[in-house]
């Protein structure tokens, strides 16, 4: 099995949910986040098999950072 088939496969029923700021009619271009088992997760529409577990404080950290660069 592939690094990407394996990824997948770890989390086969996840709902994801995108972003409200995607950019393009075709979502293409968005960050998608689910929840399972207490973790956090985050991928890119583009490479959804690339998945990254986050705890919810590196998520919170990221988002001011991401606000805070955009002031």
């Amino acid at each position: 099995m592939t690094d990407t088939m394996s990824q997948l496969a770890r989390f086969p029923t996840l709902q994801w949910q995108k972003s409200s700021y995607s950019s393009g009619s075709d979502g293409a271009s968005c960050v998608e986040l689910a929840h399972r088992d207490g973790r956090l997760l985050l991928r890119e529409s583009d490479d959804p098999a690339r998945i990254l577990p986050v705890s919810r404080d590196g998520l919170a950290a990221l988002l001011r950072r991401i606000q805070a660069d955009r002031s």
